[in-house]
């Protein structure tokens, strides 16, 4: 059985919405922060996923903006299209950015974790700001990170 995964911000920005690995790699580099290999890193990964997979935001150019609830997850068969997230992780530990692992088994389940949290720290199996979630899980993105990356 598939399982969701989507790395997201675990602080919600000034709208409430969780900023996922690729808007806050993409934020990095459009305000000049990345070095000259993380650029060319993100810039040809960009490529990649573009030509791999219709962004949403192509089709739609308001998609995020106009759903507040809009999220892209991953499957865990989908592994070709995570092969290249280590890298995205990697630039913002670099960076400090603060990015969380979520699991789910169901992509409705997704829907909810996403946008009802009420804070980083909020258990989604008990919650009130959160319906149950069977099966949903977070995780600091990678066990070396250190404390604040995560």
């Amino acid at each position: 059985m598939d399982v969701f995964v989507r790395y997201q911000s675990p602080v919600p920005d000034r709208r409430g919405r969780r900023i996922g690995v690729f808007g806050l790699v993409n934020m990095l580099g459009q305000r000049g922060y990345l070095s000259a290999e993380e650029e060319e890193f993100r810039r040809t990964t960009n490529a990649w996923y573009d030509a791999t997979y219709t962004n949403p935001s192509t089709v739609d150019p308001t998609v995020y903006e106009a759903n507040l609830r809009a999220a892209a997850w991953f499957r865990s068969s989908a592994a070709h299209l995570m092969e290249p997230l280590p890298g995205y992780l990697a630039i913002l530990a670099a960076h400090n950015v603060p990015c969380e692992r979520y699991e789910s088994p169901e992509a409705e389940c997704c829907t909810r974790m996403n946008t009802r949290w009420s804070s980083s720290r909020t258990n989604p199996k008990t919650s009130p700001a959160s319906p149950p979630c069977s099966g949903s899980a977070r995780s600091p993105i990678e066990p070396g990170v250190p404390a604040g990356v995560r």
